[in-house]
């Protein structure tokens, strides 16, 4: 982990602060929003232009690690988010649906981080970062549709989320997959953003703060609303992370490996897709924003109960 990425949570706390405050001036809310999809763009970009896309095929020579981490992370964290969201947050929709959209996202990049600390199999971990993101990027919609499908009222609609999935994910992918091929300085630029992603996720949540500075101001409740379900999700995650990793006789280093990744969320990639897919809906971005806050200090801690230091 790079020293800027240490202190990401310090960094989104930094520019939330800064968003609401330069939100203030009237020029700024008014047009602030126009930033928040390019600096994502950007960050995606980053984060795909650093994947290892070739270790996609290395993950399945440990087959029965790759369909428990599967299973676990699309198959029963959504069942599972879903209802934690229904008994918290079935009175605020547009909350719970930031919610559903951030836990049902498996993390692409900091799990790597905590799953070293933890002394976990980074390598094996890494080798399934490429499909645990196609994954998400083609159910999410599908989640999405199954689950609040019916609220017409919230402007959900299907087609809309996937031309944001599209937009939003597919230009920066498309074109790290020709920096790749075809930039001599391709390192260079790997360089850039191994150090600077986390600015460019900086500066779209400052740019959301500001536009969306008055909404703010009126739900401040959003992070207490936010935190009983999200510490409930983690903890289940964690007992069966636990649980499955007994069940299956993983070893020390796959265990570990497996609780972070079923952990950690990607509140990057669902925030870059609620801002595209629901421009009028500033409550769903706002609570992925928030997530990470809560979300980086559980990791942390995940990591120090997994590997205790001396």
């Amino acid at each position: 982990m790079n020293s800027l990425e240490k202190y990401q949570p310090l960094i989104l706390l930094i520019a939330i602060l800064m968003g609401v405050m330069i939100g203030g001036i009237d020029i700024i809310q008014q047009h602030a929003g126009i930033l928040i999809v390019p600096f994502l763009m950007f960050m995606l970009f980053g984060l795909f232009l650093l994947m290892p896309l070739k270790r996609i095929f290395t993950s399945f020579k440990k087959v029965k690690f790759v369909l428990v981490s599967l299973g676990i992370n699309f198959l029963w964290t959504p069942i599972l988010a879903y209802a934690i969201g229904m008994v918290f947050l079935s009175e605020h929709p547009l909350i719970w649906i930031g919610f559903v959209m951030l836990t049902v996202t498996p993390c692409t990049d900091w799990y790597l981080v905590f799953t070293g600390l933890a002394k976990g199999d980074a390598v094996l971990s890494a080798s399934l970062l490429p499909i645990n993101l196609i994954l998400q990027l083609i159910l999410l919609p599908a989640y999405l549709h199954l689950f609040f499908g019916f609220e017409q009222s919230l402007g959900l609609s299907f087609p809309s989320i996937i031309q944001s999935v599209l937009l939003v994910v597919g230009i920066p992918f498309l074109l790290a997959l020709l920096t790749k091929r075809f930039l001599p300085s391709e390192g260079r630029v790997e360089g850039f953003f191994d150090t600077f992603n986390v600015i460019f996720l900086g500066l779209a949540v400052t740019a959301m703060f500001s536009s969306e500075r008055d909404t703010l101001l009126e739900n401040l409740d959003v992070v207490i609303l936010l935190l009983p379900p999200l510490v409930l999700f983690f903890v289940i995650t964690f007992i069966v992370g636990k649980g499955a990793s007994r069940l299956f006789r993983f070893g020390k280093k796959e265990s570990v490996s497996l609780i972070m990744m079923i952990l950690a969320r990607n509140s990057p990639l669902a925030l870059a897709i609620a801002v595209t897919a629901f421009p009028n809906q500033p409550l769903i971005a706002l609570s992925l924003v928030i997530g990470p806050i809560i979300e980086l200090p559980v990791l942390g801690l995940a990591s120090r109960v997994l590997f205790p230091y001396k």
